[in-house]
């Protein structure tokens, strides 16, 4: 159709996807940044949106299900059609409904990630403490791994690591399996509504209730709330004498909300309820209303209780081998650079470091040593893996001392220099302390230089590259003298060889203003924040501009958090309003609308603030979290002599953490809002426990 692809692109870009699900086109025309396709000039668009909007939802091609197999009672093509897929293996052409209909049973066989992950861990723990851990005989009442449940700090654990998900458990405070595996169920569209009431019952805070004796033995683990579709078919075959293949058809008239169907069944059930447990019509019908409430959410347990049994697994490696846990998960998302960003913040609160790559500890993947874990070295850009197998192997004779002894040492038809670039950009020469990372990059060729002749010179005297234990090497070259990368440019090489920041992040000395001044932190995402106007700090890392069709300019400016970026889009307007406040590697305050689609992010952009500006509108003073026995007379008469001042027309707060757990607040203290008392506040009570008050 002669439309170029950035137009295609910029266009599919904005096309919402919820829940893993493409928005349709047409509701996504109504959307305010694609509303013009609407009304575009352009024969050439009309026509696209034309066929688009007329092929959107047929299937495009014949498709087969990953992990589906079908079972037949004889030859397959007895009872359905089938195909010859490429890979030769037969396929049926009916989809499962059809299949259903025609009365064959199909089977999904599901390969789960989680599953090498647990494999991984357990190798890890092999290798770091010579224990042999068998997974499936691990105390499924072990406390540990329930306060773990409780405290929510689910991060990595299968099934329960989402954000409201956590929420839900610090509610709860799960205290067995049971519990486990109904969050599993609950915690989907439909029976979600209903995880508050079991909450309530779990803790005592409302009562646990049951229109008839019969039910509680069914219901009990549940705390009165029918949650599994086997929950429905044991209430209807014991209240009601159903056989199971009776109660099953029921379940499924429920499902699909029958009308016809659900009047016989009904009829069926108050029927049976009288005949088999001597229950009136009124109360039967009652009851068979409470099961159709809940029949149409109702999950398979025996799935939600696999599901629960791998996830107790995870927290329970999370608890004990902490360290082993998380390198596991980091080499399994190493393609998810948010996910593992989220991994890192994740260990640092288990008191885990995440070092930068070591050529004499990494390895191919993450590994754990201790309290410590080394990123793996297949995570480095143009490092492949043949080059990680020779260093790995180069490194068993003894450790590497310098770069040059690496050079001379490893296949330099392995580990040529694009290799060396990547190693010392990425930090992995660091612990060598021999020199500096921008040292280390100005003396790359010299490098490869000296292993080839130390290299050349074993080969001519020994016929063999390996018989180099009796030969005197050259005297390793000087380091020149010069300044190290600026942090700022250190970072920036590190992310561009790892995909992040390991050895620090450029923003971390604006970390107070990011979780102050941002209502919107990428570290905590909220779906129901879509279309609201929040607040985002953060550091710009990238602007593109282009021409919209007046020929005015429009901007999509990246802005970086900790875990992850949001496209922010400025129209002509806010462009031209707010363009010199729009520089790279600035911290800046944007305000807009957002739009949140599972990880993606984006915000048309109303306003933008320095920070200075930010400070001044949005501070009205200071919030300090602090623990009575953490405090000292002299902090305090250092903080009272900035308090007593002509100006300390600011608001000071204090929480105060007790023994006992509750909260006690005061707020009676003034000071000014400053770097200088910012500063001192930070140092004085910890980052961690200061917080700019603002308004929100």
């Amino acid at each position: 159709m002669g439309i170029d692809l950035a137009t295609i692109n910029s266009i599919t870009d904005k096309i919402p996807v919820i829940l893993g699900k493409v928005h349709s086109l047409k509701d996504a025309l109504d959307l305010p940044e694609l509303r013009w396709l609407k009304t575009s000039d352009d024969p050439r668009l009309k026509d696209m949106i034309s066929y688009a909007l007329t092929l959107e939802g047929f299937a495009r091609n014949a498709s087969l299900h990953a992990a589906g197999v079908v079972i037949a009672p004889g030859p397959i093509s007895d009872f359905v059609p089938v195909y010859k897929t490429p890979t030769t293996e037969p396929a049926t052409q009916y989809n499962m409904k059809d299949l259903e209909e025609a009365g064959l049973l199909k089977m999904d066989f599901l390969g789960l990630r989680t599953l090498s992950i647990i494999d991984e861990t357990l190798e890890q723990i092999k290798r770091n403490h010579g224990l042999v851990v068998d997974i499936d005989t691990i105390d499924f009442d072990d406390p540990a791994t329930y306060e773990l449940f409780a405290r929510g700090q689910t991060q990595a654990v299968f099934q329960f690591e989402s954000d409201p998900m956590q929420k839900a458990l610090r509610e709860l405070k799960p205290s067995v399996l049971d519990d486990l595996i109904a969050m599993n169920a609950l915690y989907r569209p439909g029976p979600m509504g209903n995880i508050p009431d079991f909450i309530d019952r779990k803790n005592g805070r409302k009562p646990i209730e049951y229109l008839h004796p019969l039910m509680e033995p069914i219901l009990n683990k549940t705390y009165g709330i029918i949650v599994y579709q086997e929950q429905v078919m044991q209430l209807v075959q014991t209240l009601a004498g159903f056989t199971l293949a009776q109660s099953d058809v029921m379940r499924r008239a429920m499902g699909k909300k029958d009308e016809k169907s659900m009047s016989e069944q009904r009829s069926k059930f108050v029927e049976g309820a009288k005949t088999n447990a001597n229950i009136d019509e009124a109360l039967a019908t009652e009851i068979f209303d409470l099961i159709q409430k809940f029949a149409a959410y109702g999950f398979n347990k025996s799935h939600s209780a696999a599901y629960a049994y791998l996830a107790f697994q995870t927290a329970w490696l999370k608890v004990h081998y902490p360290a082993e846990f998380l390198a596991a998960n980091m080499t399994a998302e190493l393609s998810d650079q948010n996910k593992i960003v989220t991994l890192i913040d994740e260990a640092k609160r288990f008191n885990i470091n995440v070092l930068p790559p070591d050529v004499n500890r990494s390895m191919a993947t993450f590994v754990a040593d201790k309290n410590v874990i080394y990123f793996g070295m297949a995570g480095i850009k143009t490092v492949g893996i043949s080059a990680v197998e020779a260093i790995v192997e180069a490194r068993q004779e003894a450790p590497f001392t310098s770069m040059f002894d690496f050079a001379a040492r490893v296949e330099k038809k392995v580990v040529n220099k694009r290799v060396l670039e990547a190693l010392v950009c990425s930090g992995a020469f660091d612990t060598l302390k021999h020199g500096h990372r921008a040292q280390l990059f100005s003396v790359i060729d010299t490098a490869l230089h000296y292993a080839s002749q130390v290299q050349d010179d074993a080969l001519s005297n020994s016929g063999g590259l390996f018989g180099t234990e009796d030969i005197e090497r050259p005297k390793e070259p000087a380091l020149p003298r010069m300044e190290p990368w600026p942090e700022r440019d250190r970072l920036r090489k590190e992310r561009e060889y790892l995909s992040f920041y390991i050895s620090g992040h450029p923003l971390q000395e604006y970390a107070l203003a990011v979780q102050s001044f941002s209502t919107l932190l990428l570290s905590k995402l909220d779906p129901e924040k879509t279309g609201t106007q929040t607040r985002l700090c953060g550091l710009i890392s990238d602007i593109r501009t282009r021409l919209d069709k007046r020929e005015n300019t429009i901007a999509f400016v990246k802005v970086e958090q900790y875990t992850g970026s949001v496209e922010c889009i400025f129209w002509s307007d806010k462009y031209k309003q707010f363009a010199e406040l729009l520089k790279p590697d600035t911290v800046v305050v944007m305000m807009g609308k957002c739009e949140i689609n599972g990880d993606t992010v984006k915000m048309v952009v109303d306003e933008v603030l320095s920070l200075e500006q930010a400070e001044k509108k949005f501070s009205k003073g200071y919030v300090v979290c602090i623990r009575p026995d953490a405090v000292n007379d002299e902090q305090l008469a250092k903080l009272k002599d900035r308090c007593n001042t002509s100006d300390a027309e600011d608001s000071l707060s204090f929480v105060v953490m007790r023994p006992d757990g509750k909260r006690q607040y005061s707020s009676m203290m003034k000071i000014k809002t400053s770097k200088e008392n910012t500063a001192f506040l930070c140092s004085t009570f910890g980052e961690a426990n200061v917080l700019i008050d603002t308004e929100r």
